[in-house]
């Protein structure tokens, strides 16, 4: 009798260990997003929305469209691509890595010139503008020449003629919230980022919008990846299509494009 109690007592120790274990292992993995830094506020939310509307897990993580590009192709674990312009997104379609059917452009949005909110600095943006002398001593603030906020301001400035004139007073940062960090902080008077950028910090202002037409359309691919495996990216795909975040990115200022 107290071999067969041993026994029993033995069994549902042996229950109770690994029923926790078994729980885990059927916990699925959050769907990882690697995202262009400029959408970091807005799909913060959205990431929040859709975690309390579906219960699963999803996390972000936010750099240059081309240092994230750069870490897909390494084999860096995603499962979501979304690049602030076609380029980077062409740049690992061409190499097999996203699920070509699940591409879609997702937002918009314009290209603003900045300033630290006190600045007094006032100049109207038009082709010729005098942006070399409203720097004074002070270095424009950009993202770099491969990332595609520093790739729409150079094709701005160029188009209105003043590029020549600023190319050697930059201040150049690994992406866009890094330019909006240096004129937040007032170490540039001037500074070039998306307006959804300048609308989420407030120690700077928006001194003028550059035309649309000054610049390659601006535009958010997202596509799923290739080897992403969380069976959960496809519904995060979706959602982040979907009415509800549509709202959330309309109200930090994106413009929302239409499914074609």
């Amino acid at each position: 009798m107290i071999a067969i109690r041993r026994s029993f007592l033995a069994v549902l120790a042996a229950l109770a260990v690994c029923a926790p274990l078994s729980a885990l292992a059927q916990e699925v993995a959050p769907v990882t997003v690697f995202a262009a830094a400029s959408l970091k506020n807005a799909l913060d939310d959205v990431g929040a929305a859709y975690m309390a509307k579906s219960g699963d897990k999803v996390r972000f993580s936010y750099a240059a469209s081309s240092a994230l590009a750069r870490q897909i192709e390494q084999g860096a674990p995603a499962d979501i691509f979304i690049s602030a312009d076609s380029d980077w997104m062409d740049y690992v379609a061409k190499k097999g890595l996203i699920a070509a059917s699940s591409r879609r452009d997702l937002l918009s949005n314009h290209l603003a010139l900045i300033a630290p909110v006190d600045s007094k600095i006032s100049i109207r943006i038009a082709p010729g503008m005098k942006l070399a002398g409203a720097l004074g001593d002070g270095r424009l603030a950009v993202a770099g020449p491969d990332v595609p906020a520093g790739k729409y301001a150079k094709a701005s400035l160029t188009a209105l003629g003043v590029w020549d004139s600023v190319s050697a007073k930059l201040a150049t940062a690994d992406n866009v919230r890094g330019a909006l960090l240096f004129v937040s902080r007032a170490e540039s008077p001037l500074g070039i980022v998306y307006d959804t950028d300048a609308k989420v910090e407030p120690k700077v202002r928006i001194v003028g919008l550059f035309p649309d037409s000054s610049h390659p359309k601006i535009v958010y691919p997202e596509a799923l990846l290739a080897h992403g495996a969380n069976p959960h990216g496809a519904a995060v795909l979706a959602f982040l299509g979907g009415p509800e975040a549509g709202a959330i990115f309309a109200r930090y200022g994106f413009i929302v494009l239409k499914r074609p």
